[in-house]
Order: C-alpha cells, then sequence, then structure tokens
C-alpha cells in the first residue's frame, strides 16, 4: 500500500480572521463572485465548479489561488472529500465578531451585479 501525503489546508481561528484580510480577499472580481456563489448554495460547491466564471475560463491553477486567498481570509471552509474539495462559507462562524459587514459587502457586489446586468439588457 503507498501511503499519499497531503498538505493539511490552513484555516485561520475567527479571533485571527482581520478586517483587511477579508476585504483584500473580496476586492478581486473573481472572488467576490466565487464567494456570493458559494454564500447562495445550498450545499457546499466544488472547485469545478467554478471553472469558467464571468463566461471566462480559468486555469485550476489560477483557481486554486482564488480559493486559498479565500480560505486563508477566514471566509470559507474546504474540506478534502475524495479528489474533490468542498467549500462552504464561514458567514455563521464570524458574525460575532465581524456583524453584518460581510453581508453588506455581499449585498452591495449582489446589488452593483444586478444594476450591471439590467443595463446591458
Amino acid at each position: 500500500m503507498v501511503e499519499i501525503w497531503v498538505r493539511p489546508l490552513h484555516h485561520p481561528a475567527a479571533g485571527d480572521v482581520s478586517v483587511e484580510g477579508i476585504l483584500y480577499a473580496l476586492a478581486d472580481p473573481v472572488r467576490i463572485q466565487i464567494f456570493a456563489e458559494i454564500q447562495g448554495a445550498d450545499s457546499p460547491q466544488i472547485c469545478s465548479n467554478f471553472l469558467v466564471v464571468d463566461k471566462k475560463e480559468l486555469p485550476k491553477s489560477t483557481l486554486s489561488q482564488h480559493f486559498k486567498i479565500l480560505r486563508e481570509a477566514g471566509l470559507i471552509r474546504s474540506e478534502r472529500k475524495g479528489v474533490e474539495m468542498h467549500n462552504t462559507t464561514r458567514c455563521a462562524e464570524l458574525k460575532d465578531r465581524f456583524g453584518p459587514m460581510i453581508r453588506a459587502i455581499l449585498d452591495a457586489y449582489l446589488k452593483k451585479n444586478k444594476r450591471v446586468k439590467r443595463r446591458k439588457a
């Protein structure tokens, strides 16, 4: 039997999550879209669901980097299940520390995104 070593994923404790880290992670349009879709989903989302974001294909290495930034900012929790990575948000866990800040950022993003779509129609 061959043993395969997999590097453990880093998830900061809720007390170590910073406003600066959250704002940096959500400042990128691809990352905030990924985060918004994970937040709006009824179940954990796998990384391969996001190979195309905003009608643009993302290389797997770029997608991995986006998920790493979201995870290390403390916004998502990733869990390996076989060859897939299942991702959920940590909003409920962070609510006591950050109040409505994360929800307000998501709401502003979603509102802007709807306006953009209406203008194009």
